[in-house]
């Protein structure tokens, strides 16, 4: 048996999710207690815990223990870099512009298709190491900079590989609809009669996702694709109204994909129609941080009764950014949201993006992924940026970093 007993901690216990309105500023508050972790599950939680002889003590001294973090939208797996693009973004180039210059995404595409799976594996470990440091112990992870059958496929072998390495959770997704090739014509078409049927052989259920913007895929593209593999059996989410809304919103709430993520562009009408839908939010700060200083309308979303998450967008390009300490912050700052809605975001709400139904909380019965912040107050998360906010990460009852 293996124990682990934190004491005389500040416990966000959180509940289950999606958690909408109200409940999402509700962080459950446990001043003062004691939390016991038995065989990777939380066994009790209150005041001083009794008989719990043999376990390993944790003193928290008032810290805040928490559910760790989850990163429900990432591009973690990638080669090359693109600082170059970045100075000329400086200079006053649009991402667009970028984008359909063969620039951008495509950038990334040529470093991809370059790279062996064991390259790619290599540095997707390294990043996701990175991650767990900062607290993040699930982690969702695109396929997307291949852009045809063998490249796509290579990159969800490399992600499957990376993930039997990290102690944490990785939900892969196949996103092969991420951008349009400029020297492939017959690139959607190809993508809908070859690739999707081998992803579906190969990883049968895999959640589909395509980037449906100006310069990427249409929308019409988009839902052809996207129809296609619900008839197979994978669940869909989609990029869209990052830069325009071209209506993908109400055509997603139709066909009940798990989520629409950037929603920068949104119209309020339409982002008020998502917020009364089944279908989640997923807003991602990191980018308007780093592009164009646009963000999604979280505040309208959550007083609509939207039910969100948060992410960091991780990539080479558009979100170099790994913490999601710090996509909480921007959370706050650029969308609108309270501290504890963002808490919520990047935590119960994100579990539920990912089907996790067994963490995001802290009660008897809960997988122990929790962390330890280096702060009293919660809020704190989202106050402070630029530094480490964690001193503790446990995944499934192991102390995997601090401690």
């Amino acid at each position: 048996m293996s124990a682990v007993l934190f004491q005389n901690a500040r416990v966000l216990t959180m509940g289950p999710g999606p958690r909408r309105g109200p409940q999402a500023r509700d962080l459950g508050v446990l001043d003062g207690a004691d939390v016991l972790v038995v065989d990777g599950r939380i066994e009790a939680v209150g005041g001083k815990i009794e008989g719990s002889e043999g376990a390993r003590r944790v003193s928290c001294d008032g810290r805040v223990l928490m559910p760790s973090f989850v990163d429900g939208h990432t591009h973690l797996c990638w080669a090359g870099e693109r600082l170059g693009e970045w100075e000329r973004r400086l200079a006053g180039a649009s991402y667009l512009e970028l984008l359909e210059a063969g620039g951008g995404i495509m950038a990334t595409v040529r470093a991809v298709r370059a790279a062996t799976e064991t390259e790619l594996v290599e540095g997707l470990v390294l990043r996701l190491d990175a991650a767990l440091q900062e607290g993040t112990t699930a982690i969702e992870i695109k396929s997307g900079y291949g852009l045809d059958t063998p490249n796509e496929l290579k990159m969800l072998r490399a992600i499957a590989s990376a993930a039997k390495r990290w102690p944490g959770f990785v939900a892969p997704t196949a996103c092969i609809g991420h951008a349009i090739d400029p020297d492939e014509p017959n690139m959607v078409r190809r993508t809908i009669d070859e690739t999707l049927p081998a992803v579906h052989a190969e990883f049968p259920g895999v959640t589909l996702d395509a980037y449906c913007e100006t310069g990427a895929w249409s929308l019409e593209d988009c839902l052809t694709l996207f129809d296609r593999a619900k008839g197979l059996g994978h669940p869909c989410r989609v990029h869209a109204d990052q830069f325009n809304a071209l209506g993908m919103i109400p055509a997603a709430i139709e066909r009940g994909f798990v989520s629409v993520d950037h929603l920068e562009a949104s119209t309020p009408d339409e982002l008020r129609l998502l917020a009364q839908s089944q279908t989640m939010g997923v807003m991602l700060p990191c980018s308007g941080f780093h592009v164009d200083g646009r963000y999604g309308d979280g505040r309208a979303f959550m007083d609509a009764g939207g039910a969100l998450a948060i992410a960091t967008n991780c990539n080479p390009g558009s979100a170099p950014c790994l913490s999601m300490p710090m996509a909480m912050a921007l959370a706050v700052r650029g969308c609108g949201l309270t501290p504890a809605e963002a808490i919520c975001a990047g935590t119960t709400n994100a579990t539920a993006l990912l089907g996790l139904d067994d963490r995001g909380r802290i009660e008897p019965g809960a997988r122990g992924d929790l962390v330890v912040l280096r702060f009293r107050d919660e809020r704190e998360l989202a106050h402070s940026f630029g530094g480490r906010a964690v001193d503790l990460v446990m995944v499934d009852g192991k102390i995997v970093a601090g401690g």
